[in-house]
């Protein structure tokens, strides 16, 4: 892991830019706090320059709550280089999308399954580097961003002790079967007007996972309409879980 830049923000909060081999990265830690402190992993889509403003808001959110919070750049994304079959797989959706033919199961596999099979390890690499820190401990929690990689990591990492899923995204076949193989507390924020997205299939994610705990928020509103208090609530599930 090599820092590139920091900043100490007004509100309290260090800002710092890292990198782990070529991927690009952000952490963000309370400044005040007594450490080590729990960590929060932040997703997102992709496009880390673009999403960082959503981003340093959550993570702002979880330092005031005593957690740090980390973020990377997904594979194909940002700057980092991208497959000429991700761009076709993305042009046929595109194109089902604006034609309004279904989205097959198949181009949900080849378009989803690579990208978590790559991003997963990633963050898991990430995840070595940062509990190396000394102001950094666990337990750890993950929160939004591709609801795929959010339900391998939960499955195949046991450091992760608390997952908060954005519903939105397409799911292959064979996560929803993975679900059932997650056992940490789950909260599942869906927007229940989300264009583009099926509904059916996040909550048949939800039914499919095999937390104990589990809770599902949903809201009226498209994609970008999440309301504030959602957020909130879903910083306090992270919280209660990770203090």
């Amino acid at each position: 892991m090599h820092f590139s830049s920091e900043t100490r923000r007004d509100d309290g909060v260090v800002e710092r830019d890292f990198t782990i081999g070529e991927i690009p990265g952000v952490l963000w830690t309370p400044e005040a706090a007594p450490t080590p402190v729990p960590l929060v992993l932040l997703g997102h889509p992709g496009g880390l320059r673009t999403m960082r403003p959503r981003l340093a808001a959550r993570a702002r959110s979880a330092t005031r709550d005593g957690l740090a919070a980390a973020t990377i750049e997904l594979p194909g994304s940002g700057e980092r280089p991208r497959g000429a079959k991700v761009d076709a797989v993305r042009a046929e959706l595109r194109q089902a999308l604006q034609t309004g033919e279904p989205v097959t199961p198949e181009i949900v596999d080849r378009l989803v399954l690579p990208l978590v099979e790559q991003a997963v390890p990633e963050w898991q690499t990430c995840l070595d580097a940062l509990l190396e820190l000394p102001e950094i401990g666990g337990p750890v929690g993950l929160s939004g961003g591709v609801i795929s990689i959010g339900v391998r990591l939960a499955v195949v990492e046991p450091r992760i002790a608390a997952a908060v899923l954005f519903a939105g995204s397409f799911v292959p076949r064979v996560v929803l079967e993975e679900a059932r193989r997650v056992t940490v507390p789950v909260h599942v924020l869906l927007q229940w007007d989300d264009e583009g997205n099926d509904r059916q299939v996040a909550l048949d994610l939800f039914d499919a996972l095999g937390s104990p705990e589990k809770s599902l928020y949903a809201n009226l509103g498209g994609h970008t309409g999440v309301p504030a208090f959602a957020g909130e609530e879903a910083a306090r599930f992270l919280a209660r879980h990770l203090r």
